[in-house]
């Protein structure tokens, strides 16, 4: 759900960065020491989960995890995202620098909306809520993101109204596969190490 280089207006750059900032900032302060390699393995799945993916005019189609990131890392998932991104700018050309700020505010609103909607249900004894909870947030990050995306793209212009629609439309298989590996990661998360899913709020 990159948006490439060359897009977006300048307001829409600036804003978007400026927000991000913020989101990457608090994140930073949230980390403590023994969070450090969590936020790097999800950094790390986050910066593999969207290196399959499939253009789309000026955006693309990819798994994000944004939702699972999320739950796991709360507002640690602004840095965690902004580094997996940054990489994929740098070694794959993917999304651009310019639009860095931008694409890590879409993907980590979504993903800490998640976070204070479905944490406490996914430390719940109930596998069943947990089911639910997790597919919920593989569901509503991936459209949560792909909702900014569109908007980012309309606000620079009524040219890209198409567009913005068929990102939305696109990702819908993506948020049904995202809802059920959040599910089942999640699941097995549970009975493996339920500690994980504390996040930080």
């Amino acid at each position: 759900m990159h948006i490439s280089e060359g897009v977006l207006s300048a307001p829409a750059l600036i804003g978007g960065a400026s927000a991000a900032a913020a989101g990457i900032g608090f994140g930073i302060k949230k980390i403590k020491d023994e969070d450090l390699p969590k936020v790097a393995v999800l950094s790390s799945a986050l910066f593999v989960a969207s290196l399959i993916h499939i253009p789309l005019g000026p955006a693309s189609v990819h798994l994000i995890l944004n939702g699972l990131a999320g739950l796991i890392l709360g507002w640690s998932v602004f840095p965690a995202l902004f580094l997996a991104l940054l990489l994929q700018a740098i070694l794959f050309q993917f999304g651009g620098l310019t639009t860095l700020g931008v694409n890590t505010l879409t993907m980590g609103l979504p993903a800490i909306l998640c976070f204070y909607l479905f944490s406490k249900s996914m430390r719940s004894k109930s596998d069943v809520l947990a089911i639910i909870s997790g597919f919920l947030t593989g569901v509503l990050g991936v459209f949560l993101a792909s909702i900014l995306v569109a908007l980012f793209l309309v606000t620079t212009g009524e040219a890209f109204l198409n567009v913005a629609k068929l990102v939305i439309i696109a990702h819908i298989p993506v948020m049904i596969l995202e809802g059920i590996i959040t599910s089942f990661i999640i699941v097995v998360i549970k009975k493996i190490r339920p500690e994980i899913l504390g996040g930080v709020e």
